[in-house]
């Protein structure tokens, strides 16, 4: 848009000398527009790396690391105390579930499966989790029986404070809209985590929508 925007203010520059000066010959039009125009800032790309340094690459993207190691070490059976605020002065609402972790794929991507009761009906939902090697972050997808859309959220871990926030978009079901949220996942201890989802008001202001602590199956 910036080299858009450069190049017609200069194409106006060089109509209105051109107005301005009705002896000026075809030639010195021609070198006035080659003097005026804006230099090409466009990047070259960068330069394909060689066939070695692709599978390098590649091998490092693959392989798992301490976060995916991490990740597994959470694996198993967990038993989920949930409460719900529908605004942010309303009551909480509160209830039990669970959820089963399980690495795929190789131990790159971490499945869940939950299921509860969620405002009295019965609730399942599945997501899976990654940690991208070359961004640098987790990236989570979710999929739920109280809706059709699929959620998307990405976010860096703190080990200071052994958590991740990870942020995204989804559809506000009782406005059809979409809406930022984020959702704070904290490792409390081998056995017990908490997840604290926040989203907006009508006023945009960000209040806690949901908290679950996670106990691990024993």
């Amino acid at each position: 848009m910036k080299q858009i925007t450069l190049t017609i203010f200069a194409a106006s520059l060089f109509l209105f000398s051109c107005n301005n000066n009705g002896e000026k010959t075809d030639a010195a039009k021609t070198d006035s527009l080659t003097r005026e125009q804006p230099a090409d800032k466009t990047a070259a790309p960068a330069p394909m790396p060689d066939s070695a340094t692709v599978a390098k690459n590649w091998q490092s993207y693959m392989t798992t690391g301490d976060m995916h190691k991490m990740m597994a070490s959470w694996n198993g059976s967990w038993t989920s105390d949930i409460t719900i605020w529908e605004k942010p002065d309303a009551p909480p609402m509160s209830s039990t579930g669970s959820c089963v972790n399980k690495m795929v794929l190789g131990d790159r991507y971490q499945e869940s499966s939950h299921t509860s009761t969620m405002m009295g009906m019965p609730f399942e939902g599945h997501g899976t989790l990654g940690y991208d090697n070359a961004k640098k972050v987790f990236e989570s997808v979710w999929i739920d029986n109280m809706g059709t859309g699929v959620i998307k959220m990405t976010g860096p871990w703190d080990a200071a404070t052994k958590s991740v926030t990870l942020t995204g978009k989804m559809v506000d079901p009782g406005t059809l809209s979409e809406t930022d949220f984020k959702e704070v996942f904290t490792v409390v201890d081998d056995n017990t985590q908490m997840m604290a989802m926040y989203s907006h008001d009508q006023a945009g202001k960000e209040f806690k929508v949901m908290e679950m602590k996670f106990t691990r199956k024993k």
